[in-house]
């Protein structure tokens, strides 16, 4: 896999290489920075500041939260659309190697979903619109994923954004969450083919991961969709160009394996102990294992 340098370290700092925004110099006055422009073009120009570092500051959570098998760095051109990737590790869809995109709000974090519930989505669906998508690049059958688009119901985690309690890490750990806990999903499913195969067939259901997973890796060395440089691409393997990064891989593999048996991860959990409200769980914290 080649994740480009920016996502390779977390030492390194978050870099804007492909924005039209520009970064504010440390000792610029406020009056030097906004000199010249009316008062609407100052408060444009703080959104899209202000923007940016909430953006910073969710990608360096996702990078502290450590979800195991799920890789995400945003997009060169613009911070709003996240290039992600999902190995599976047991279950149905043991194995598969799964591409989504995350895209979010032109004002995120400040949207909202609308009223309603995934009853109503199927009745209507441009009711149906979130603070942030997750659209699977590849199709997979399952139940609370569009068949025909792709796109993951994240309204039954989500049923109401809050900016000061959700975060994208935890759209992450919810990625990670359907393709292991399946019969949970059963309530908010959006593909009802794929619901009543899991309760009815679960052989034929099976059989239909399974088909997901081989077409993953059937198509995981096609040339990339988009020529952001950003994407994240996959090449066989070469012992002469990755033996050393492997080596460094499972180190770090290691040095975290110790971290997690002193209690400083918590597997797939995304609830906050004593509390019965999903997905309130703090961030956690990072350990001294972890480079």
């Amino acid at each position: 896999m080649n994740l480009p340098a920016s996502a390779s370290s977390k030492k390194e700092h978050f870099q804007r290489h492909g924005s039209m925004r520009k970064v504010i110099p440390a000792d610029s006055g406020k009056e030097n920075l906004f000199e010249g422009h009316k008062s609407e073009e100052i408060e444009t120009i703080y959104k899209v500041y202000r923007q940016e570092y909430v953006i910073l500051a969710e990608y360096k959570m996702v990078q502290n939260e450590n979800i195991f098998g799920v890789y995400v760095i945003p997009s060169h051109e613009s911070s709003l659309m996240w290039f992600g990737v999902i190995f599976v590790r047991r279950g149905f869809y043991e194995d598969g190697v799964f591409r989504f995109n995350i895209l979010l709000d032109e004002s995120f974090p400040d949207s909202s979903h609308p009223v309603g519930n995934f009853q109503e989505v199927n009745r209507h669906p441009l009711m149906y619109f979130s603070l942030q998508k997750v659209i699977f690049q590849s199709k997979i059958f399952h139940p609370v994923i569009n068949s025909k688009t792709g796109e993951l119901n994240l309204l039954g985690a989500f049923p109401e954004w809050n900016k000061s309690e959700q975060h994208l890490w935890q759209v992450l750990k919810y990625v990670q969450w359907i393709f292991y806990e399946i019969e949970s999903c059963i309530d908010h499913a959006v593909n009802s083919e794929a619901a009543e195969m899991w309760q009815t067939d679960r052989d034929s259901f099976k059989s239909e991961a399974v088909a997901c997973v081989k077409a993953s890796h059937d198509r995981l060395y096609d040339a990339p969709p988009t020529d952001d440089p950003h994407h994240i691409c996959f090449e066989p393997y070469s012992p002469a160009v990755h033996d050393h990064v492997r080596s460094s891989m499972l180190e770090e593999g290691r040095r975290a394996v110790g971290g997690m048996e002193g209690g400083a991860k918590r597997g797939l959990s995304w609830v906050l102990a004593g509390s019965g409200k999903s997905l309130t769980r703090p961030p956690t914290p990072h350990s001294e294992g972890e480079s």
